[in-house]
């Protein structure tokens, strides 16, 4: 196969941002090490070749393979601690007073990867709650543009090294071990999650109901500034007043570009 001209990387660039506002610009050599066995297994003859059929395939079967090689998806169980502990002394609280007559908690966890940070936050619900959780209607929302990372979220299996981080009794409570290398999370925790594919970059957002809380982390860092202002702007509406978001430590909001109010580092609230 011939090799990618720079034409057709930035073909590929570009498709890839407009369609989901990832960049990869500066990704050349992970694409090339992603994608050309791949290309080359497939029968293809070039990258052009490839992308004419990603481009035209109404099944969507094609862009979300390619979705599912390019992206980087990351992630850990209690990964930046400090979010939690605000969410779980400052929010929870907040939340469980303002919420009281009602009992309904909205949550997103946008770019969910493969679950951890659901399934994190949906333990500390659980704990927080204690046996008032069952009055409660705490079920979140845990989206992502990858089928692959969602298919391992939804099964809720992870390496029992990956779960040393958690305090014992949530493993105790919370997991089951299936053998010496993996456990399975608890149906009452996996029940608290809803895993649904979706992009981002979607012009009109179907929800119904504003959100409480949206946990965004380390995922806007793949956007351009154009992109990453629509996008916080779109959470910004899709919040109750007083809610609260949640971004990654590498990332960071301009002031002068969103309505939102800075809390601590990567946390901003709707007022």
């Amino acid at each position: 196969m011939k090799p990618i001209t720079e034409k057709e990387f930035n073909n590929l660039v570009n498709f890839v941002k407009t369609k989901y506002g990832v960049n990869l610009s500066n990704k050349k050599a992970l694409v090339i090490g992603r994608l050309q066995n791949y290309i080359e297994q497939s029968g293809f003859n070039s990258f052009s070749e490839y992308l004419d059929v990603v481009m035209s395939d109404k099944t969507g079967n094609a862009i979300t393979t390619l979705v599912n090689k390019v992206t980087t998806n990351h992630t850990y169980f209690m990964r930046e601690p400090d979010h939690f502990n605000f969410f779980k002394n400052t929010v929870l609280p907040y939340l469980e007073k303002t919420e009281s007559a009602k009992k309904d908690l909205r949550i997103w966890s946008a770019g969910c990867s493969t679950g951890e940070e659901p399934y994190t936050i949906a333990m500390i619900i659980d704990e927080y709650f204690g046996t008032e959780k069952s009055l409660w209607n705490t079920v979140m929302l845990a989206t992502d543009i990858s089928t692959k990372v969602l298919e391992t979220a939804c099964n809720g299996i992870y390496s029992n090294e990956s779960i040393e981080v958690l305090p014992q009794k949530w493993k105790f409570n919370y997991f089951k071990k299936i053998d010496e290398e993996k456990s399975v999370i608890s149906d009452n925790i996996k029940k608290e999650v809803v895993f649904k594919k979706f992009n981002l970059m979607e012009e009109v957002f179907p929800f119904k109901r504003k959100f409480h809380v949206i946990f965004c982390r380390n995922v806007m860092i793949y956007f351009d500034l154009k992109t990453r202002i629509e996008l916080v702007n779109k959470f910004y509406d899709f919040l109750e007043a007083g809610g609260y978001l949640f971004i990654g430590h590498s990332e960071s909001l301009i002031r002068e570009e969103t309505k939102f109010k800075y809390i601590l580092p990567a946390i901003y609230r709707k007022e």
